[in-house]
């Protein structure tokens, strides 16, 4: 009878499938359980308002919406241009950019919560807020380590950023 350890292979095919599996998980909730909540709401709110009123509603918040991220964009655009003729670092302008853009999904898809959430993406102070989370976000799922550069290559304030993924804790429960 043959017996063996797991191989990197197998584990690493695990890993891939678990992930699917996650994804697909958050797929399903959010293409099912957002637009039933949606129509709750819009139901609630045409049972406290009116119809007439809803319908108006989901109509101005989406030209509206488009107006706002049509500005915000061209502002965003601005902005980038500026920081790659500056040579300045454009991580921000790129995911301001993107972030409008996901407003402008939100704002003309029927929706309260989208419409609330878009309409926050709009908001700059707010996409710095979002900008802060998501780079927690990466920071807890990847270490750093800057080591300062050796030799005169770029210059003596020059850095090499050297980086590594660290699995969680409950990757290496699954492999072990």
């Amino acid at each position: 009878m043959l017996t063996s350890a797991p191989t990197a292979a197998r584990v690493l095919t695990n890993n891939r499938k678990n992930g699917r599996r996650t994804v697909i998980l958050r797929l399903l909730i959010l293409f099912t359980l957002v637009p039933l909540v949606e129509l709750w709401l819009f139901l609630q709110l045409a049972e406290w308002t009116s119809i007439q009123f809803t319908i108006l509603l989901v109509v101005f918040t989406g030209v509206l919406g488009t107006v706002m991220t049509r500005s915000q964009g061209l502002r965003a655009l601005q902005n980038l241009k500026q920081q790659i003729a500056t040579r300045r670092g454009v991580t921000d302008a790129i995911l301001d950019a993107v972030m409008i853009l996901v407003a402008g999904i939100l704002l003309v898809t029927p929706g309260v919560l989208t419409d609330a959430f878009g309409f926050s993406l709009l908001v700059p102070w707010c996409r710095r807020w979002y900008r802060a989370l998501a780079a927690a976000r990466i920071a807890r799922r990847f270490q750093v380590d800057e080591m300062p550069r050796q030799g005169g290559g770029l210059g003596a304030n020059s850095r090499v950023i050297d980086s590594y993924v660290v699995p969680r804790q409950e990757e290496l429960d699954q492999q072990g």
